[in-house]
């Protein structure tokens, strides 16, 4: 961890986001700790309870302006070309490359009324604006299902490949969060927080099933027995055919790891029993968390280390010491500079076995171990870029760290937000991002104006494969990749607003868009 800002007593900045205190522990509890050395006391408690239905209607248009009105086309403003190079290693737009491109990189959407209010707003640190997390994912039969919370539990839409409405919600009672979904034919999975009993009166991660329109289990993976509680997932889960895997952040709740946050990686049956692998402690508290689904051994995974500074590849560990780092950040306490965005991240693997991720990123003018550290872990970053640029990273395989990161961004006043990556077409990626000029930094976070987002496609090398196309449709949440490649994904049909940080209660939406993108 880099620079953290030391605190003197347990507390939170909002609550959602639970301000962290670094610990002065021995150095043997350190090195159990693994680097999670942050206490709190913070508490989110929620009551549990079974699933109810309700319904809303579905209407469709060709697209969706920024302010959520609809219009006969997404707006779009390509760039005349790609930013200069301010960091190292940005990518270069052949004017072939541009030419030859397939498809209008303009997403189509419908609207879905909802039942319930969405509150589509979540501070971060330094109460920074953050879409609340949705999740949209496929079915194998081509059915859509999108989960998103509201006061009365989290609810998950059916829709049907279109993007229209095709039955009442469920909706998953005393659930807080959208901690990631995966749809099967005759229902879903769900990784969310619910009611606990623990010192800190804490919520406890858990997976709830629903099979036709019933819940067939409800297995928690935190709790007394493993002294461990989750009052903020920042997770992902992913199905592989045979079992779920789950990757979520944990606070020690007794034991070795009391008052401190790291991360577990659990998998569970397709009938909801533990499975062996996995571990019940990593990332010093992890500011990002990526998982991808693999057919046989440990799930592919990633996670930012706001001790040790980075992004890592832990495929098959828990804390990050010997996995290999695919970039170094600058971290404070609570944030870390190339953080994910939402705090959960893309994974995209290719047919060939190589893996691309993209974040926000300031870059490293210099990287060093931190002598003040006796654990030897630590590292100090000093960041290139006061703003956030897009940075895409390749890797061989899931055990190998990448070459120098790809930018695709350079402005230095412009911070750039919400970055996704996703699969397009059969050999090209689609990288995604939020904009913000005039940005106003401090602690690692910044505010601005918003100008737009952003579609960039690249190849697997990095290379330019369009010019940046600017759009109304926004990309936020969790995006499915249909078996015909199209995209789709759900969003709030607001204006974006970064201008100031959020402070009290998010507004609400009381409809989604559900945005289509076609190779």
């Amino acid at each position: 961890m880099t620079n953290a800002r030391r605190t003197t007593s347990h507390r939170r900045r909002h609550p959602r986001r639970i301000a962290r205190k670094p610990l002065a522990g021995s150095l043997a509890v350190a090195a159990l700790l693994g680097g999670a050395w942050y206490a709190t006391a913070a508490t989110d408690s929620g009551d549990s309870g079974s699933g109810t239905s309700t319904a809303a209607g579905t209407t469709t248009s060709p697209s969706t302006g920024a302010d959520g009105s609809a219009s006969t086309a997404a707006t779009t403003t390509p760039t005349a070309s790609p930013a200069k190079s301010t960091p190292k290693a940005v990518a270069k737009t052949p004017a072939a490359a541009a030419k030859t491109v397939t498809g209008t990189l303009t997403p189509t959407s419908t609207t879905v009324a909802l039942a319930a209010k969405f509150p589509y707003l979540t501070a971060g640190y330094n109460n920074t604006r953050q879409w609340t997390r949705t999740t949209t994912a496929v079915a194998p039969n081509g059915t859509l299902r999108v989960a998103w919370p509201a006061a009365d539990g989290v609810h998950v839409t059916p829709l049907n490949a279109a993007g229209v409405r095709s039955g009442a919600d469920t909706v998953v009672k005393g659930a807080k969060e959208v901690g990631g979904l995966v749809a099967h034919n005759d229902g879903f999975a769900l990784l969310t927080r619910v009611a606990d009993t623990n010192k800190w009166k804490e919520t406890a991660a858990a997976i709830i099933r629903y099979t036709n329109g019933k819940q067939t289990f409800r297995t928690k993976l935190t709790g007394t027995a493993s002294n461990d509680t989750s009052p903020g997932l920042d997770g992902q889960l992913t199905w592989n055919g045979t079992k779920y895997g789950a990757y979520f952040v944990v606070h020690g709740a007794g034991g070795f790891a009391d008052g401190h946050f790291g991360d577990k990686l659990a998998y569970i049956s397709a009938k909801g029993a533990k499975l062996s692998g996995g571990w019940s402690w990593g990332c010093s508290h992890n500011e990002g968390i990526a998982l991808h689904a693999e057919t046989t051994g440990a799930f592919t995974s990633l996670c930012f280390d706001d001790w040790r500074s980075g992004l890592f590849v832990s495929t098959g560990i828990g804390a990050p010491d010997v996995a290999p780092v695919v970039q170094r950040e600058q971290c404070w306490a609570g944030y870390c500079g190339g953080t994910f965005p939402g705090r959960t991240g893309d994974l995209v693997k290719s047919a060939s076995g190589r893996y691309a991720t993209a974040f926000a990123s300031r870059g490293a003018a210099s990287a060093k171990k931190n002598s003040a550290d006796s654990s030897g872990r630590g590292w100090t970053v000093t960041p290139k870029t006061s703003t956030h640029q897009v940075a895409v990273a390749f890797m061989a395989s899931r055990s190998s760290g990448p070459g120098k990161a790809v930018y695709l961004t350079s402005a230095a006043g412009t911070e750039n937000v919400n970055v996704h990556i996703a699969p397009y077409g059969k050999d090209r990626l689609l990288v995604s991002w939020e904009s913000l000029k005039g940005a106003k930094c401090a602690a690692g976070t910044c505010t601005g104006t918003f100008t737009g987002t952003h579609l960039r496609l690249i190849d697997w090398n990095g290379k330019f494969q369009s010019a940046d196309k600017v759009v109304s449709t926004r990309i936020s949440g969790d995006i499915a990749v249909l078996k015909n490649g199209t995209l789709a994904w759900a969003y709030a049909p607001v204006t974006p607003s970064y201008a100031s940080p959020l402070n009290g209660a998010s507004p609400t939406a009381t409809s989604l868009r559900i945005a289509r993108l076609t190779p």
